[in-house]
Parts: C-alpha cells; structure tokens; sequence
C-alpha cells in the first residue's frame, strides 16, 4: 500500500503540540500539508485519536470527504470540501489535546487516509468505527503524532 507524507508546519512528527492547538488554548486545528495521495482516491477521511485517554481512545476530529485533489489544510479550518462529524466532546470541530492535568504526555494520531470509495460513518464515530470503515477501501494512508501534556 502506498504512503501518504503527511506533515505540519506546527510540529514535528513526535513533537509536542503547542497548547494555541489545544482544547484550553485557542482550540484552533493544526495546520497540515499532504502528498502522495493516489491518483485514483475518491475521498479522503481524516482522523485525529488519543489512545492514551483514561477512558479508552478518544476522538479529537472526524472528517470525511475531503477533496483528494487538496494538499492541505489551514490552521483553525476544516479541510476543503470535508464534512466534520461529532468528535468525543459532542462537537462539530476539531477539539484540541486536553489530557488530565499531571498524567505523562498523551499520543495523537492524526491519521489520513485516501479512499477508492466514499465510506458511511455514523455522525459520531468511535475511532473503531472509523478504522473499521476505512480498512476495506484504503489506497494509503499516512500518520503524523503530536505529543502534548497538561
């Protein structure tokens, strides 16, 4: 499978996230930039997830549809043409890292996947659900983690 480069001008792959990103911040949506999307994509979905949430993972953004002819988005924007679905906090947006205060660094995935076809989430997904949906119709994907700590 193919790889998409998938970057930021904000941070650094493993890189802590500076906190205008995060929930208590400004709460604006990192910028990215993205390459290596095949030819033939459909969509592309993106997804940002914390694995190391108390609860379980937690989502911080669900985007579908995005315009697999975009290379990128702007910091506090959707992506172009994408379709933001409910995140873990019940809203409609990208919802910035907010760990709890004094556990060690939490890992973000932010996660983009290029599709040979348009996938049917529910409107707020669990991250299961979105790997679910994608694993059938991935042409590549690419993995960018930010770390950030409270």
């Amino acid at each position: 499978m193919a790889g998409i480069e998938l970057t930021s001008d904000a941070f650094s792959d493993h890189a802590f996230l500076a906190r205008r990103y995060a929930y208590e911040g400004e709460n604006a949506s990192p910028p990215l930039t993205w390459s290596g999307v095949p030819d033939d994509a459909a969509e592309l979905v993106l997804l940002c997830e914390d694995p190391d949430a108390p609860s379980g993972t937690f989502v911080h953004w669900v985007v579908v549809g995005i315009d697999p002819h975009s290379d990128g988005v702007e910091a506090g924007k959707p992506p172009p043409g994408g379709t933001e679905l409910v995140n873990g906090f019940g809203e409609r947006e990208w919802g910035g890292p907010h760990p709890p205060p004094g556990d060690d660094a939490h890992h973000y995935f932010i996660r983009l996947y290029a599709l040979a076809e348009p996938c049917v989430l529910p409107d707020a997904p669990s991250a299961d659900q979105v790997h679910r949906a994608v694993d059938e119709r991935q042409l590549a994907s690419g993995t960018l983690v930010a770390l950030y700590q409270r």
